[in-house]
């Protein structure tokens, strides 16, 4: 039997502030444990939280950027249940009237465009860590009291793909508007899976299964995988589904059941009592409006609508908002778009990837790439020449004129001693010649690279291109 695979996400992703959400711990990543704590975050008796101001201008700027509406007044809600990572007892959060409901953003899945819905985005307090081992476990409130901002989507994912392109989005817009690092290997962003499956053409949904804290995409993508094929193989066998809570063990890449859940928890929410509500002005909330900058996805369409270049460059040059801004300039300069998108995506990643550096650090500016790009489409330098001197220009940090100038390099165009050359390959290579005319077009190639070879990367290869296929044709 066919099924309809139906995904909810849940994301967790700590905001970046100097900060905690309701206390002057800084909010900072620590190797040793319980070193960013305070009596507010131990939840002393006689302390009172203070709300982070930083913490909700990026939480609107966040709401705003997934086309949510922002409520008029701002809330917290006390939810109650105890768990040892809870020192009050209770977490604030949000959930009578979050900063965000009801919105949604676009994503690319491949080169289609999926829109997903966002239920809500509420701003809370993050728990402490635990480190379970044998007989006992660690506790670390370095965590404590972070402010948290937690995305919900309406069940509108219907597969694996789908699910990691929207978490991949949802990265980067956090890190496109500064508001967290969203590191996955610092556990500053987690994922909760709602995962059914319902017979093909159903009108209702299937038996949600949930999987809790799932912290890396690769992981969110394996245990989606392996939900899907495990309720599959329950179904066709005639089993029932039943409501859980599963955990997802990244040794054997199963998922191991948790706890039954039966019915919804009662967390008995009520408004927070020691923080008022306030209310969020208009002009406050476009001025934080005016500080979103053009996203992934706004880029991606722009870069393939308006300047002609793939799916693939485009995805590749806003996987990092420096790199977008670096081919952006570019383009402010007159630099030809596909000749900045092949510069930044083969050459310039490439020496970021094996160097390990960011395009911040890279000495070579925009100016000097629209140098290299000049020379060339001049005929002063051949492509081959180029790529050696950008790869001089970001090791010595001289200009790319300096460095033409230091290394004697020019381009010849200099028909006649070209094809005096050229002239002379042909003669030592009779049979070559022949079997280009009988069809291996290949053989251009192999003379092009002869000339070169005598010219020390000289000759303008298109000339050359030329010449040899105007001597070849007259013998």
């Amino acid at each position: 039997m066919e099924y309809e695979v139906t995904i909810g996400l849940e994301v967790h992703c700590e905001v970046k502030t100097h900060t905690k959400m309701f206390s002057p711990s800084l909010n900072a990543y620590e190797e040793m444990a319980n070193s960013n704590v305070t009596e507010i975050d131990l939840a002393f008796p006689g302390v009172l939280p203070t709300v982070n101001y930083e913490a909700v201008k990026k939480a609107v700027k966040m709401s705003l950027a997934l086309n949510c509406k922002v409520p008029e007044k701002m809330y917290f809600d006390r939810k109650n249940y105890y768990y040892a990572d809870l020192p009050k007892g209770y977490q604030i959060t949000q959930t009578h009237d979050p900063v965000g409901t009801n919105g949604y953003i676009n994503v690319y899945v491949g080169e289609e465009v999926k829109k997903v819905l966002i239920h809500d985005i509420h701003l809370e307090e993050d728990t402490a860590s635990l480190d379970h081992y044998d007989n006992y476990s660690l506790i670390d409130y370095n965590r404590a009291g972070i402010p948290l901002l937690e995305t919900v989507t309406e069940p509108c994912l219907h597969s694996a793909e789908e699910a990691l392109a929207f978490l991949d989005a949802l990265r980067k817009i956090f890190i496109y508007c500064d508001i967290s690092e969203a590191r996955t290997d610092r556990g500053q962003m987690r994922c909760d899976v709602n995962i059914s499956l319902a017979p093909k053409g159903s009108q209702v949904l299937g038996t949600k299964v949930e999987m809790k804290n799932i912290n890396s995409f690769a992981n969110v993508k394996a245990a989606i995988e392996y939900e899907i094929e495990r309720q599959k193989e329950a179904l066709n066998k005639g089993e029932r589904i039943i409501q859980e809570t599963r955990r997802y063990d990244d040794v054997d890449c199963k998922t191991y059941r948790m706890r039954e859940k039966v019915e919804s928890i009662d967390y008995k929410y009520f408004i927070e009592p020691n923080i008022p509500p306030y209310k969020l002005e208009k002009e406050f909330i476009e001025e934080i409006r005016k500080t979103i900058p053009p996203l992934q996805f706004e880029r991606i369409s722009k870069y393939i609508n308006e300047y002609g270049i793939s799916h693939y460059d485009a995805s590749v040059i806003v996987k990092d908002k420096s790199v977008a801004e670096y081919f952006e300039k570019c383009l402010e300069l007159g630099i030809n778009p596909k000749t900045s998108a092949n510069w930044v995506t083969s050459i310039i990643l490439a020496h970021l990837n094996k160097t390990e550096t960011s395009i911040e650090d890279l000495y070579l500016t925009p100016k000097m790439l629209k140098q290299i790009i000049n020379l060339i489409e001049e005929g002063k330098i051949s492509s081959k020449q180029a790529k050696e001197v950008f790869y001089k220009v970001v090791e010595d940090k001289k200009g790319p004129l300096k460095i033409i100038e230091e290394l004697g390099i020019k381009q010849t165009s200099d028909d006649s001693a070209i094809r005096t050359i050229v002239q002379s390959i042909l003669d030592n290579n009779q049979n070559l010649i022949e079997e280009y005319k009988g069809g291996r077009s290949n053989v251009l190639d192999f003379f092009v690279g002869q000339v070169m070879k005598q010219t020390r990367g000289q000759a303008n290869p298109m000339m050359t291109s030329s010449i040899i296929k105007e001597e070849i044709g007259k013998r």
